[in-house]
């Protein structure tokens, strides 16, 4: 099996890279090659026998998107995304790769021809979704973004859905929540703070909260996360049935109940290390935001994340921080 994954430089990316490497296999089938994609060169693995090929590229640009469908990969992970405050800020740059570069990809695959046709797994976002909502919201509410970033995200769901429709490709677009608790440095998504009040209190360092304590969200964990990328890849068709986009499950809190969870976990002392200081920006797209959802149908369909915020905070000090915390 031939895999390829953009945005393969990128915190998800990297994870399941680690995570295909490590299992040898993507649902029984031997993986033979891989493909990893991004405007930077991606990391390489380690002691992986099959074929790496590591590629710096821009999906947005056609001839790029050409080549790399051109070695046919069996499952393709559209990763590449800029994230939600940046493309906010800069709409020609969120255009141009949150939707440019999908539609390069998704049209490079169309016209390869030959039977070609991919399972795609894209990694959508819960922002394609806007208000009002209802108390609970479905996989068949409308799409009314009131971002940028959420708008370029339902445009691509659309085509995912379309193409699917036409046998250009197989495609399984997944909602992902916040995906919390982040490793390294702090990046431009609007959401990064939700990851911030967490990783840095762990790592002894102090951290700003920009939002009200009342502000609430969807959650999951990098792992699961990946968890959910290595599952749609395996979907059969007839069981997905023609709406090929939908929702994964998630931790719904608040922020005071997550620095609740920070505090049950890692003590008083660490909890204090979360200065507020309000931005506006940050609270006026977040505030967009959905934060409740009915994701039944994901369920059903075997997709998996964590049952609360405690077990979401423990996953973050197990994979990235080797079971200590910072004093």
């Amino acid at each position: 099996m031939h895999i390829l994954i953009t945005g393969a430089a990128g915190m998800i990316g990297c994870k399941l890279t680690a995570r295909l490497v490590a299992d040898g296999a993507l649902h029984g089938r031997p993986i033979d090659r891989l493909t990893l994609l991004d405007v930077g060169v991606p990391p390489r693995p380690e002691n992986f026998a099959a074929p790496v090929e590591a590629v710096a590229a821009d999906v947005a640009d056609l001839s790029a998107a050409a080549a790399a469908i051109a070695g046919r990969p069996d499952v393709i992970f559209h990763l590449a995304a800029i994230v939600s405050g940046e493309a906010e800020l800069d709409f020609e740059k969120g255009m141009r790769v949150n939707f440019d570069g999908s539609r390069a990809l998704l049209d490079s695959i169309r016209t390869t021809g030959g039977g070609y046709r991919p399972r795609l797994v894209f990694s959508s976002s819960v922002a394609v979704f806007g208000a009002p909502f209802p108390e609970a919201i479905p996989d068949d509410f409308a799409l009314t973004p009131l971002t940028s970033y959420g708008t370029q995200k339902a445009m691509v769901e659309l085509m995912l859905a379309d193409y699917s429709r036409r046998g250009f490709l197989d495609g399984v677009g997944i909602r992902l929540p916040n995906i919390v608790v982040r490793p390294g440095r702090p990046n431009k998504a609007a959401s990064g703070f939700f990851s911030s009040i967490i990783r840095e209190p762990l790592n002894g360092e102090e951290a700003v909260l920009p939002v009200d304590d009342s502000v609430r969200s969807w959650n999951a964990s990098p792992r699961a996360a990946v968890g959910f990328l290595v599952h749609a890849a395996g979907l059969e068709r007839d069981a997905l049935g023609p709406r090929v986009n939908l929702t994964m499950p998630g931790v719904c809190c608040t922020v005071a109940e997550q620095i609740a969870a920070l505090r049950r976990i890692a003590g008083d002392k660490v909890a204090s290390r979360i200065r507020r200081e309000t931005d506006p920006l940050v609270a006026r797209i977040v505030a967009g935001w959905p934060s409740r959802f009915d994701p039944r149908r994901a369920r059903a369909l075997g997709f998996e994340a964590e049952a609360s915020f405690d077990e979401i905070i423990r996953v973050h000090i197990e994979d990235e921080l080797g079971g200590r915390i910072a004093a």
